[in-house]
């Protein structure tokens, strides 16, 4: 409705675009699968924040399937390390592992529990 000349170019503001590539350089840090095993073995495939089960609500999709956390951040770490499995992981629900990472340096389990339970 607004007149424009044929040689302007529409409002980038007024048109909310996704999907243009991007090249981004980060850091990956190596996950042990046999930690991870050995941490869902030990607690279970249940989060250890709010006691949410995938199993539990999509039924065999969601069987075995969790996050899991690591208590002190491979970032902050430094440098490769021996992991404890019991000790230094955590597993944790989708959205409180999201939740854990909201601060730097990431909640403490035991925080994000109080949260939830204050809320």
């Amino acid at each position: 409705s607004e007149f424009r000349l044929p040689d302007e170019v529409p409002d980038q503001a007024a048109q909310l675009t996704e999907g243009a590539a991007q090249k981004v350089i980060v850091n990956a840090y190596e996950r042990n699968r046999q930690a991870r095993a050995a941490c869902i073995k030990h607690y279970g495939p249940r989060c250890c924040v709010c006691d949410f089960s995938f199993q539990d609500v999509y039924g065999d999709i969601g069987r075995g399937y969790i996050h899991v956390h690591h208590v002190v951040s491979l970032a902050s770490v430094g440098a490769c390390y021996v992991v404890d499995p019991v000790r230094d992981l955590r597993p944790v629900c989708a959205n409180c592992h999201a939740m854990l990472h909201t601060s730097e340096p990431a909640l403490s389990v035991d925080e994000l529990r109080r949260c939830l339970d204050a809320a």
